[in-house]
């Protein structure tokens, strides 16, 4: 595992939080950084797993 990996899929379980978080209190704000953050996430890392696929070879 690489760095991006581990970055990429803490920032979509903080998204994952936010999302929730500004659902309980009926903020879309809070719910559209959330979701934001987790795409950002999941690009981070796809970034790395093709990081590491490319290591492997």
């Amino acid at each position: 595992m690489n760095k991006d990996q581990v970055q990429g899929s803490a920032k979509q379980v903080a998204g994952k939080v936010q999302q929730k978080a500004g659902e309980m209190v009926n903020s879309k704000e809070q719910q559209v950084k959330g979701a934001a953050k987790q795409i950002d996430g999941s690009l981070q890392k796809g970034y790395g797993d093709a990081k590491e696929a490319l290591k492997d070879r």
